[in-house]
């Protein structure tokens, strides 16, 4: 069964951001996640909270898990800590 990583955030600081997403993306690529949505265009419209939105695919919520807590992903969200607030959920799909 698909599962999903549902990212909201705030960047605070773009340019140690951009460390982050030039680490994750590759990572996040080799456990086979498949970004949906990444950034854009958004409104909100119940209620306030983050400024960018980021879904991504995994094949199974083990795979999105085991990507997730990896050693090498765990290394790029020390670029996450001081440049962005964020809220990241991992959360099984229907089918």
């Amino acid at each position: 069964m698909k599962a999903y990583w549902v990212v909201r955030g705030n960047i605070l600081n773009p340019d140690e951001y951009s460390k982050y997403i030039d680490l994750a993306g590759p990572i996040i690529n080799k456990y086979k996640g498949k970004f949906i949505v990444r950034g854009g265009k958004q409104v909100e419209l119940e209620g306030e909270g983050y400024n960018r939105t980021v879904l991504i695919e995994f094949n199974t919520f083990e795979e999105a898990l085991l990507c997730y807590n990896s050693d090498e992903y765990q290394q790029a969200l020390e670029y996450v800590m001081t440049s962005a607030k964020r809220l990241v959920t991992i959360v099984e799909g229907l089918s």
